[in-house]
């Protein structure tokens, strides 16, 4: 299985500038910055756009601007002009089960509670690669949890994150060069005193909770990987 494109999931605009709901926009940006990619609107896929190449291999670098829960959207789009297949495509997205600072990377699944994924499994086989960001424990625990993914990092979290985040690239990159296997064998490994949160999978927020606009995610849209 070799990675073709990854997408990192966010909500755009910059009120939403250092969520947690935004985890997939850092890491992507971060990427981009270590390895010089530059970004480009692609209007006909609504995703900004950048390639990382290396070694004669070109991995397209995305993230979406259609909000977090119309994710599938835009991936749809673009995997399907290209033709790239759902097992070349990995997301990477935040994840509430995971305490911050750690990432796992997994093959297929379920969305977890998490819109964006759920949204992409309308158009893809469940066979792409999920490369999730810690964004737990949510504190409070009684937090409402779309008030918690669409709030803005805390000064602990976003230090726990930046000593993090030069794991996150190297996990990335392996993924890219060497596969989901060899990097998940690298990245899913932890303390033996850490363990991931207990906290049982809760639906994330839906687009009319992030923007006061109607949800229209119901609307049924034939696409790329339906079959």
């Amino acid at each position: 299985m070799s990675i073709c494109v990854v997408a990192g999931l966010g909500n755009p605009g910059a009120a939403y500038e250092g969520t947690r709901h935004n985890m997939g926009f850092l890491l992507l940006d971060a990427f981009a910055a270590e390895f010089g990619c530059h970004w480009a609107r692609d209007k006909r896929v609504d995703a900004l756009c950048a390639v990382h190449q290396e070694s004669g291999k070109r991995v397209f670098l995305l993230k979406p601007q259609t909000y977090v829960n119309r994710s599938g959207h835009s991936l749809n789009a673009f995997c399907g002009y290209y033709s790239i297949p759902s097992t070349s495509l990995a997301v990477v997205f935040d994840e509430i089960n995971l305490p911050a600072g750690r990432a796992k990377i997994t093959v297929g699944g379920s969305a977890g509670g998490h819109n964006g994924v759920a949204d992409i499994l309308r158009f893809f086989p469940n066979d792409f690669v999920r490369f999730r960001i810690g964004i737990g424990p949510k504190e409070p625990p009684r937090m409402d949890m779309k008030d918690y993914v669409l709030g803005k990092l805390r000064p602990e979290e976003k230090e726990i994150l930046e000593g993090s985040k030069k794991n996150f690239l190297d996990g990335l990159k392996l993924l890219i060069d060497s596969g989901p296997q060899t990097a998940m064998n690298r990245v899913n490994q932890r303390p033996r005193d850490e363990s991931e949160t207990t906290e049982q999978p809760t639906t994330s927020t839906n687009q009319s909770e992030e923007t006061g606009n109607e949800d229209s995610r119901n609307q049924e849209i034939p696409g790329h990987g339906d079959i």
